[in-house]
């Protein structure tokens, strides 16, 4: 087995592992028994796979962007998560979870969100399946992700405000799992990354795989190696990033490269770097690296992107900056609203807040002009425009 998949209890070196409430224990464990024979089967394999081809729009393009390959000196791919239905990679996991929550008799579905992505997804499949779809979500990124707030209730969920702490995203997760607590039979909770208990990180990961098991089929096609010299993506929780590295992982040859969100630097009291400011620690249900004070106390991160805005990443990533097989980056709020309008102006794209801490860590890449680079635009921007548009200055 490789040393990247999990083991029995669910730990990836020293991080993971199910620290939980006893309340808690039998949904873990009704999900922990089944969900790896679910995955396996061939009717919910077909099922899934029809559903990514023609409802979430998959395989979605691997894109050469010439103009900003010509900007960084190398050859830049871009793998167009932006274009899934729902606008993010977030529905790969939601479509995969809704489909095990039936097989799991749930008929209630409850969420997290940050930037509102993950919730417009587990919106989206519960509407598609008629299922009752309940998302949590910061008073504060209610207010900074309007758009995608519309969008949910437009699809029939409800939404409610987490107004504890600072009121974003580790604040929803933790009045999600408080309901799931109060309701464990009828309940299937679908964590948007790969954070939380085991095996949540290993069933989010093997849902966004996805992603790179098609990077590498479509690089060969454009230039007859799978392997690119790096792949690139942002973390906050990690989900796209793992499902972009998935495939990659047991390719040493391939340079993985996190890029967190350092938001007024990590030498400041804003920011959301994980591997930087982290150390072990325990959130929502794993060990994993964590920024808290001396105390143990879990100090409030700063990002303006409300994806990356969480005090932990997903405990397989906090075993790849560990064993150093992934290389972190950290990226401020200003480089990353700098690289969105890049993008926007080079490519015609406009990306997430959250990839666009992907864009900006190419800068500080030291790239060679026959390096090829797979960087994962895991969102596109239309959720972010009304903050570029006031931090850019372009009103």
């Amino acid at each position: 087995m490789s040393q990247y998949q999990p083991s029995a209890r669910g730990y990836y070196g020293q991080f993971g592992g199910a620290f939980i409430p006893e309340m808690l224990y039998p949904n873990v464990e009704e999900l922990r028994e089944q969900y790896l024979d679910i995955l396996a089967d061939p009717d919910f394999q077909r099922e899934y796979q029809l559903l990514l081809r023609d409802y979430v729009g998959r395989p979605t393009p691997l894109f050469r962007a010439e103009r900003l390959s010509q900007h960084f000196g190398a050859t830049i791919y871009l793998k167009r998560e932006d274009l899934c239905h729902t606008g993010a990679h977030k529905v790969n996991n939601t479509v995969g979870q809704i489909l095990l929550a039936e097989r799991l008799g749930k008929k209630r579905i409850i969420a997290e969100t940050g930037a509102g992505q993950h919730g417009v997804a587990t919106a989206t499949v519960c509407a598609l399946r008629g299922l009752q779809c309940i998302v949590y979500m910061g008073a504060v990124d209610m207010e900074r992700q309007k758009p995608n707030v519309a969008r949910m209730r437009m699809l029939g969920a409800e939404v409610r405000a987490a107004v504890s702490g600072s009121q974003t995203l580790k604040d929803a997760t933790n009045e999600a799992i408080r309901d799931w607590i109060s309701n464990p039979t009828d309940t299937h909770y679908i964590i948007g990354s790969v954070v939380g208990p085991h095996p949540y990180p290993d069933l989010v990961a093997r849902l966004q795989a996805v992603i790179s098991e098609e990077i590498r089929r479509q690089l060969r096609e454009k230039t007859g190696s799978e392997l690119p010299d790096y792949v690139v993506a942002c973390v906050g929780g990690g989900s796209n990033a793992a499902g972009a590295f998935y495939h990659y992982l047991d390719e040493p040859a391939v340079q993985l490269v996190a890029v967190e969100a350092a938001g007024h630097g990590v030498d400041t009291d804003k920011s959301a770097a994980t591997s930087v400011l982290g150390r072990p620690g325990i959130i929502h249900g794993s060990r994993t690296l964590l920024m808290q004070d001396e105390h143990g106390q879990i100090t409030e991160p700063h990002s303006i992107s409300a994806g990356l805005d969480y005090p932990g990443i997903g405990p397989l990533h906090a075993f790849l900056a560990d064993s150093r097989r992934a290389q972190f980056l950290s990226i401020t709020d200003h480089d990353a609203l700098q690289a969105a309008q890049l993008c926007s102006r080079l490519e015609g794209i406009i990306p997430a807040l959250e990839s666009a801490h992907a864009i900006a860590a190419l800068e500080v890449m030291d790239l060679k002009p026959t390096d090829v680079v797979v960087l994962n635009l895991s969102g596109r921007g239309d959720k972010d425009l009304e903050t570029y548009l006031r931090e850019l200055q372009l009103v």
